[in-house]
């Protein structure tokens, strides 16, 4: 009889200890259980550089999307915006890719528009700024070339 209450006991301290797990698992990493809820942008960018599926969209430094899979489409680097309900994009949005710092992480800057018409899922976003790479930069400087 004592035998079984112990082993009752650990069974209920180990079922705990998974669910305890499972939750910091899905709250840690980030993972949406059923998925948000939103609708899907693309940009094209000359270059993609840096920038991986699954970096934070944001407007005015507030997350409202992750960036999805890079694709090539016609000679561009075509991105997928996975933008969050309620967020709505003017068609005249300009996305930029940006770094946290000078060799920071990449993420995508939208800059909201003024027109009154919005974009729709799977549309693409056409006024866009890819990153300037670091090297590129310090080479300028070294040669005496920047502006």
């Amino acid at each position: 009889m004592k035998g079984e209450r112990l082993e009752v006991t650990v069974g209920i301290f180990v079922l705990l200890g998974m669910i305890s797990l499972g939750y910091l698992s899905i709250k840690l990493g980030d993972v949406a259980l059923f998925g948000k809820r939103g609708y899907t942008v693309y940009a094209d960018f000359d270059s993609a550089s840096g920038i991986r599926p699954g970096a934070p969209v944001e407007i005015a430094g507030v997350e409202i999307g992750k960036v999805g899979p890079i694709l090539l489409h016609e000679g561009r680097a075509r991105v997928a915006l996975k933008i969050d309900d309620p967020v709505a994009l003017q068609e005249d949005v300009f996305a930029s890719i940006k770094s946290t710092g000078i060799i920071g992480d990449k993420f995508v800057s939208l800059s909201p528009g003024g027109s009154e018409r919005l974009l729709k899922p799977d549309d693409v976003i056409r006024s866009t700024e890819s990153a300037v790479p670091l090297e590129e930069l310090i080479s300028q400087f070294i040669h005496g070339k920047v502006e």
